[in-house]
């Protein structure tokens, strides 16, 4: 196990250096932060004061380094906008992008562990074609449309639910949540469905039921519990993809989660708090990726072999 995790954590060292440099050359593609910050009317010597002050007059390779060195200490400077460290205003961020994407994934994962076993138990049934109508429509939905349908139905049309904040009860949650969720729950009940038609006619399947077992603990006790390798894989990854959907979904309903910081930082050429918010969000999501290879290693031990010396 310990030469699989330092094959995988080397592995995914050389994306994030790209990440890292990615980072930094396009958060300058947006512009020049001396054109937005200060007023037309600003003189030369301001903005030359201006640039000092923050690093600009500086070469891109030195920058480049600046932003290296602090980086390595993650130190990432202050923000423009509100004057305070880029490092705090990430991790003040991060937690609420995790509250969310951590409900919106366990209640997820949940139901469709639920819809897609009921469905696998009775194939071709009528159970089975709703679950694999609903679970199509849900995959193929895009996340901004349906969270607009979501704003426009139950905040405007039926003033049901708040439509941005965090401040209330629990049904701040709703449309987040259901707007997360229906992608992720849609592809999972697919692979739970296909996954547990496989081991429903399994021998291990035939001769528990010989043996007398109920349909309950065939499905739920024997069958899910050895399909559940394929359903971890892509939960883990669903769950990195959330990071992308967290940034639509923030920003419409004004979440205050790392998505809705980039867009803000990106929007204010605020190059500190975005090089801080991509960095530590890339990662995080490397560091979930190890975690889901870890665990699938751990239950079946065929993935440590596969991995090439």
């Amino acid at each position: 196990m310990t030469t699989f995790l330092r094959k995988r954590i080397i592995s995914s060292a050389v994306p994030l250096v790209f990440v890292v440099l990615g980072v930094f050359c396009l958060a300058r593609l947006t512009g020049n932060p001396v054109d937005l910050y200060l007023p037309l009317s600003a003189t030369p010597g301001q903005r030359a004061e201006f640039s000092a002050a923050h690093g600009f007059d500086d070469s891109i390779p030195v920058q480049l380094w600046h932003y290296l060195t602090q980086a390595a200490q993650l130190d990432f400077g202050t923000s423009l906008r509100t004057g305070q460290s880029a490092t705090t205003m990430v991790l003040d961020a991060f937690p609420v992008t995790l509250q969310l994407a951590g409900m919106t994934m366990l209640l997820a994962i949940l139901g469709a562990l639920l819809v897609g076993s009921l469905a696998a138990h009775r194939p071709n049934s009528l159970i089975d074609r709703i679950a694999g109508l609903l679970s199509m429509t849900a995959a193929s939905i895009p996340d901004f449309w349906f969270a607009i349908m979501g704003v426009l139905v139950f905040g405007v049309g039926l003033d049901l639910l708040p439509t941005s904040g965090t401040l209330g009860g629990p049904e701040i949650w709703v449309l987040p949540i259901a707007t997360l969720l229906i992608r992720p729950f849609g592809v999972l009940v697919q692979v739970v469905r296909g996954s547990m038609v496989g081991a429903l006619s399994a021998p291990y399947v035939k001769v528990a039921r010989s043996k007398g077992a109920g349909a309950g603990r065939v499905v739920f006790g024997h069958a899910l519990r050895n399909s559940v390798t394929p359903v971890l894989t892509v939960a883990g990854d669903l769950t990195v993809g959330l990071v992308n959907g967290a940034v639509i979904v923030e920003t419409i309903f004004g979440w205050p989660g790392i998505g809705k910081l980039m867009i803000d930082s990106i929007l204010q050429r605020d190059f500190a708090a975005l090089q801080a918010a991509v960095l530590i969000t890339a990662v995080t999501i490397f560091a979930l990726n190890i975690l889901v290879d870890v665990c699938q290693a751990l239950i079946d031990p065929r993935v440590r072999q596969a991995v090439p010396a």
